[in-house]
């Protein structure tokens, strides 16, 4: 079964319409991990950035993040990571991955044996051709 590994734009590609063709990309992504067709990773650094977010740039009621972070959680296909090896962390950050969070989901990745990492953020995306990561498309 293939493994997908997210960031936090991924998430916020799926929650709000700021980019509908993003937002159709990946809802069939969550519909394939809710058909058990896949399983998505989920590191819990990348949900604290999508609390964070959606509550001071988009303005969502704590509730309303609550009951979306609930219903991630409680998905079908969706696994929420929390460990982090902060060895291979500090090694890579900031060299070869500038954003401290981008670099949690780039360690995720190493320790997960074939999963493409899922993201729309353009340099990060070149951080990861830089270390021959499987990227979804």
């Amino acid at each position: 079964m293939n493994t997908f590994i997210i960031d936090t734009n991924v998430l916020l590609s799926f929650v709000t319409d700021r980019n509908p063709k993003q937002q159709e990309k990946v809802s069939t992504l969550f519909e394939m991990a809710a058909g058990s067709r896949c399983i998505i990773l989920c590191h819990q650094h990348v949900i604290s950035e999508f609390v964070y977010v959606l509550e001071k740039i988009y303005h969502h009621s704590k509730v309303s993040i609550n009951r979306m972070v609930a219903d991630l959680i409680s998905m079908p296909g969706i696994e929420v990571r929390d460990e982090v090896n902060y060895k291979d962390l500090l090694e890579d950050w900031p060299g070869s991955f500038s954003d401290f969070g981008n670099a949690i989901v780039a360690t995720l990745w190493k320790y997960s044996n074939q999963a493409s990492v899922v993201t729309f953020d353009k340099k990060f995306i070149k951080e990861l051709e830089q270390v021959s990561a499987t990227l979804w498309s």
